[in-house]
């Protein structure tokens, strides 16, 4: 991190308080941050100053200039400036790569995807495939390296404090994260790595379904079953980031494996073409399995069909298995079914409600569907690119303080 001298204590205690209220904030009066702080005038008047200093915030034509104020000396006017930087977030999933420009409130500015065949794949060819993904995602923002703040990518494979993965025993976990730790540090002075559950958790925690919610799960729930956990307000990692790992689902009786819902339900389509149990009017008869896909199911039981809601609910007490087991080792108060999966899972997850065992003794969680999308872990990695940029922003000699005023 290209880091700048440490400020006091008191001071830099002031300007993280007074940045934490006014990142979020519109356009603010020294008052406002007086209310909503609780420094002294001079103290809110000083920090603004340094704070406009650093490039982060503007001062914005008093309140007599627009209209708002008649009598009396004019109050100034402050807003944070959203510009003033770049962040970046980035989905490295096994088959494709996301990139995501935003501003530092989190908006989107340009995206740019890319499809990687996954068995042509090698740890360069994922980096290289990386930094062209994001380098093109800035050129359709018109926007450069330089400006970049923080940065965030999103993997598939547990992800260590260092931003490390440990050794997978077939070597997958280091192509899908091939140190884009270091590989990203020239590019961001702050670079953050994570599991791609992680920062599905964030984006419930932060746009979704987890809003208000301190304990949680958001499920990953496609191909294969990935978890990101919020307990007291805090994302768990593990030692080596294996929190949410779930291979222990493989000795789980009901639930048996990692696999997600997207294969339960085409195994359960097979099994049900196979047994001749679907109804005669069901159009799941009419499809040559071998195409059969989750999409094609949950289309069809959203428009109603007897078979394929059958064939859905047929999947729900896989789920609710997962779901009590999180309930029971966690305490969590919600599962948030998560990824382009949880746009049909209305008939899994009513299934998996009825199916939540009564033997929990703990309240079990709700289980609720995400709003987000196949989205969600670039809507997260943009998330936590812009807690990263805040964090550590201070820090940063992108918005250091002018030579002439630090020495003053």
């Amino acid at each position: 991190m290209d880091a700048i001298t440490t400020t006091p204590s008191l001071r830099r205690h002031n300007l993280d308080a007074v940045l934490g209220y006014v990142w979020d904030a519109d356009a603010f009066t020294a008052s406002d941050v007086i209310q909503a702080v609780g420094v002294t005038r001079s103290t809110a008047i000083d920090v603004l100053d340094e704070l406009t200093a650093r490039g982060l915030l503007t001062e914005m034509p008093n309140a007599r200039a627009v209209g708002e104020y008649s009598k009396g000396r004019p109050a100034r006017r402050f807003a944070f400036d959203p510009g003033a930087g770049l962040v970046v977030g980035v989905d490295a999933g096994r088959g494709h790569l996301t990139a995501t420009v935003a501003d530092l409130r989190g908006r989107a500015l340009a995206t740019s995807r890319l499809t990687v065949d996954p068995e042509l794949d090698s740890p360069e060819r994922r980096r290289r495939a990386a930094e062209a993904t994001v380098d093109a995602a800035l050129t359709r923002a018109r926007r450069a390296r330089t400006e970049i703040i923080g940065l965030c990518v999103g993997v598939p494979a547990p992800v260590a404090r260092s931003g490390r993965s440990p050794v997978h025993h077939d070597g997958f976990w280091a192509r899908m994260n091939p140190d884009f730790i270091d590989s990203f540090a020239a590019w961001a002075p702050v670079v953050r790595v994570e599991n791609d559950a992680t920062l599905a958790a964030v984006a419930e925690r932060t746009h979704g379904a987890a809003v208000g919610s301190d304990d949680f799960v958001a499920l990953l729930a496609g191909e294969r079953f990935g978890a990101g956990i919020s307990v007291d307000g805090r994302l768990l990692r593990g030692a080596h980031g294996g929190a949410g790992e779930t291979v222990a689902f493989d000795r789980v009786d009901g639930v048996g494996s990692a696999w997600g819902l997207a294969p339960r339900c085409v195994d359960a389509a097979h099994e049900a073409l196979a047994s001749g149990s679907l109804p005669l009017d069901s159009a799941l008869r009419d499809i040559d399995p071998d195409t059969l896909d989750a999409k094609t199911v949950l289309d069809l039981a959203a428009a109603g069909d007897a078979g394929a809601l059958g064939v859905a609910r047929a999947v729900g007490p896989a789920l609710a298995g997962v779901a009590a087991v999180f309930g029971s080792l966690f305490d969590v108060e919600r599962v948030v079914v998560s990824g382009a999966i949880a746009a049909g899972a209305g008939p899994i997850i009513d299934a998996a409600i009825g199916a939540l065992p009564a033997s929990l003794h703990l309240p079990a969680p709700r289980i609720v569907a995400s709003t987000l999308g196949a989205d969600i872990v670039s809507i997260g990695a943009v998330a936590a690119a812009v807690e990263t940029a805040r964090t550590h922003a201070l820090d940063l000699a992108a918005f250091a303080l002018p030579a002439d005023r630090a020495r003053a």
